[in-house]
């Protein structure tokens, strides 16, 4: 009797439409002819190859890991610093130091408006004597530190470079980055202070005080991941990130710095998220593209300018206040994401920072996902181990062609710098960014996209159920200690040695010369970073956000 082989109907499928994440369509099968007339040797090439969609080392995980950093910073310096060595003392090989608000936006701890917030989400930082007690015991020489700072980054810079020399470091073993992305805080953040403009000279003159003294430092982290924390999809933070950084790089040039003397040491800060597939496509979209932009556009000849060399932090705005044991599990997808997508760096968030910030419990939790990852999963033992994969290509493809969509309309308002400007001062970039949030909380609110136990799959408060967990609490009498520590500085300083420095900056700031010098002799003064901050606020102005309707 002959077989049937009649096929039985294959079952409905469970949705009418399958998106990624941000809302890229995805068909329920990719094959070689999804990828129409693809070439491999040109879109892929090998790892450490132009244009680097497999890698930006040939080695890739198989010479070293990635940075394995931990953001902490909270309360006074002090207790920061004991952090620090916690974390070091269990395999942490750099240091990602968190500021105040306050330190943030350039007003002291003794301000009027930094009234309840000195320490809260991150280190207080009023002077050279707060930065010599974060590194107290730590060799800068034997570290390499990432500091999230953008307004105040290049008085960040100075205090972190006079504790150097004060170590007896030699400044051209000093490794670390500084975020110095104040583009994204127009965006997303909001922590700015001065007018676009002005804020950009500060940018471009630690490029290029930067290129002289620190040469193994990273002078910018151009940031996607802030981006995303405000709702962008992949294709916006891809498009927006590099948008910025194109403008950044203009800028430089139109300051009389060639590109290949301060693109190598240009950085990025993407966002690591929920989507496993489209988060890896990502990176690999963005590697490429830059490579490109950079040779094409701007005719770099060292190949260390093409490179984008990035560091990812897993998704804080994934994170769920409901059965906050659950966030273990995202970050460790998130985790393998941007491994997986070939960063250099990486920043696991904690399962309780949708509560407050994260006890040296949770931290270590965070940063043993990343050692479990590296040493116990295999994903290190071969170099991009994703790529051929249709469905990865093809993500890949349409992020690149989205993201250069935006950027072509970006330029077409005015250029390479004036363009992304004119985006931001236009309220264009705010708008997209707003659109795709509401765009995705509405399919949160439709469950049309599940959150695990926010609104499906939610358990009951009490026996059995959603549990309240330890969380860190910053002591009030930290502001008080920390005011009276400010007080006492200012009162056993030479004020008029502050005050001289102070005036001279000024003068500088009204002029094209670089501020960076006069910046490192005020904080070696002693002088305040709200001081300092002062001082070019009278110069420059402050920024006044435009309404985005």
């Amino acid at each position: 009797m002959a077989e049937n082989k009649t096929k039985s109907p294959a079952p409905p499928e469970s949705k009418k439409e399958f998106t990624t994440l941000s809302g890229l369509p995805l068909d329920h099968l990719y094959t070689e002819e999804s990828l129409g007339h693809w070439d491999p040797d040109s879109a892929l090439s090998y790892p450490g190859e132009f244009p680097y969609t497999r890698g930006i080392y040939p080695t890739m995980y198989r010479g070293r890991f990635w940075t394995m950093r931990q953001y902490a910073g909270f309360g006074s310096a002090a207790e920061s610093n004991q952090r620090y060595r916690y974390l070091l003392g269990k395999g942490q090989k750099g240091l990602s130091v968190a500021f105040d608000l306050p330190t943030q936006i350039g007003m002291d701890s003794d301000h009027s408006l930094a009234l309840g917030e000195v320490g809260k989400v991150g280190v207080a930082i009023d002077s050279l004597e707060d930065m010599e007690a974060l590194f107290d015991g730590i060799p800068l020489e034997k570290v390499s530190t990432s500091m999230t700072i953008n307004a105040t980054a290049a008085i960040l810079l100075c205090l972190y470079v006079a504790v150097a020399k004060r170590q007896g470091a030699d400044l051209a073993k000093i490794s670390g980055t500084v975020q110095n992305d104040v583009l994204k805080e127009y965006i997303a953040r909001g922590t700015y202070i001065y007018p676009v403009r002005p804020a950009m000279r500060i940018v471009t003159d630690i490029f290029a005080w930067c290129r002289d003294h620190l040469p193994k430092w990273n002078t910018i982290s151009i940031s996607g991941y802030h981006i995303r924390e405000a709702g962008s999809t992949a294709v916006q933070e891809v498009a927006f990130t590099l948008a910025d950084g194109v403008a950044y790089v203009q800028a430089a040039l139109d300051a009389g710095l060639s590109v290949d003397d301060f693109a190598p040491q240009l950085s990025f800060f993407f966002n690591a998220h929920n989507d496993l597939l489209e988060e890896i496509a990502k990176y690999r979209a963005a590697r490429r593209l830059w490579a490109r932009i950079m040779r094409d556009r701007f005719a770099a000849k060292d190949e260390r300018s093409l490179l984008l060399r990035f560091h990812a932090q897993t998704a804080g705005s994934s994170l769920t206040a409901q059965q906050p044991e659950n966030n273990i599990v995202r970050v460790a997808i998130q985790a393998l994401a941007a491994v997986l997508g070939g960063c250099q760096s990486l920043h696991t968030n904690s399962l309780d920072e949708a509560l407050a910030l994260p006890t040296e419990d949770a931290a270590l939790i965070a940063l043993r996902t990343q050692q479990i990852i590296a040493n116990e999963t295999g994903v290190t033992n071969t170099i991009d181990p994703v790529a051929g994969s249709y469905a990865i290509e093809h993500l890949t493809n349409e992020i690149e062609a989205g993201a250069m969509a935006y950027m072509e309309k970006i330029d077409a308002m005015g250029g390479p710098l004036q363009g992304m400007l004119k985006a931001i001062e236009s309220g264009f970039v705010q708008s997209e960014i707003q659109k795709a949030a509401f765009d995705f909380q509405r399919a949160v609110e439709n469950k049309q996209q599940i959150v695990v136990g926010v609104n499906d799959f939610i358990a009951p408060v009490g026996e059995n159920g959603e549990r309240s967990i330890p969380t860190l609490r910053i002591d009030p009498e930290i502001e008080r200690t920390q005011i009276a520590r400010l007080q006492a500085l200012r009162a056993k300083r030479d004020s008029a040695k502050t005050q001289s420095a102070l005036a001279e900056l000024q003068r500088r700031a009204s002029t094209t010369e670089n501020l960076l010098p006069a910046i490192l002799a005020a904080v070696e003064a002693y002088a305040t970073v709200g001081e300092i901050s002062d001082a070019l606020r009278r110069v420059f102005g402050e920024y006044q956000e435009s309404v985005v309707i």
